[in-house]
């Protein structure tokens, strides 16, 4: 990697960043007039964020990213669509237990309810929905078959489950479900989907490779309204 990338990379996160912070910090002395508390820590902080992000993308690009799309030109050689689907449920399953923001998102749950919704059964209900959600759309990919087909009944299947759900779990499920789209699932996703749809004979990338990333989150989002109608009547 040249010096010369490097330092335009970090750049271009510390215009990301520093705005931002800058934003917090006047709005928190100038308006709320509130102190910032300790200042070394927070600086250290920015700092930190600025070189983690730094870190995490690099890293991603030149690991996670290339390998999900050797990944998805590669498994097309199985020639099995249902081993095919129940490999993409596992990656999709597997990845999201890892996901750092939803994590942390279900952990503020069970907070919140006093423990009430435990944070495994958010973190393990979403990752089976991110899994179902990706499965459908590798089938999509696969099989060719046409967004609207599918996207229809998910939509319908959806609302009825938001008006079965407790009205508590409807605001959650979106929230957990925007959890689980986070830095590690995002990079190999759609990476996946775009090898996996570059190597399929009358595929076009443009068209077929996008989309998993929304029926991962609509899967998710299911999972846990579902969760949300169990705890209802159940």
């Amino acid at each position: 990697m040249k010096v010369a990338e490097m330092i335009k990379s970090l750049w271009m996160i510390v215009r990301s960043v520093i705005p931002l912070a800058g934003f917090l910090i006047i709005f928190q002395v100038l308006i709320f007039r509130k102190p910032l508390g300790d200042l070394k820590s927070l600086l250290l902080g920015i700092v930190m964020s600025v070189f983690g992000l730094f870190l995490f993308l690099k890293g991603a690009s030149i690991s996670l990213i290339p390998l999900g799309g050797s990944f998805g030109r590669s498994i097309v050689v199985l020639d099995n669509i249902l081993l095919i689907i129940a490999i993409a449920f596992l990656l999709g399953f597997l990845a999201t237990l890892v996901e750092p923001a939803l994590t942390s998102t279900s952990l503020e749950i069970e907070e919140v309810s006093t423990g009430t919704i435990p944070s495994a059964s958010i973190t393990y209900s979403a990752a089976v929905g991110f899994g179902l959600g990706m499965a459908l759309g590798v089938f999509k990919i696969v099989s060719g078959t046409s967004i609207k087909t599918i996207m229809v009944p998910f939509l319908i299947a959806m609302t009825v489950l938001v008006i079965l759900s407790s009205k508590e779990m409807v605001g959650i499920a979106f929230d957990v479900a925007a959890a689980t789209t986070g830095p590690v699932n995002i990079p190999i996703t759609v990476a996946i989907s775009i090898g996996l749809s570059s190597v399929i004979q009358g595929s076009d990338p443009l068209l077929n490779g996008f989309g998993l990333v929304g029926f991962a989150f609509m899967g998710a989002a299911m999972s846990i309204l579902f969760l949300g109608t169990v705890m209802r009547f159940f």
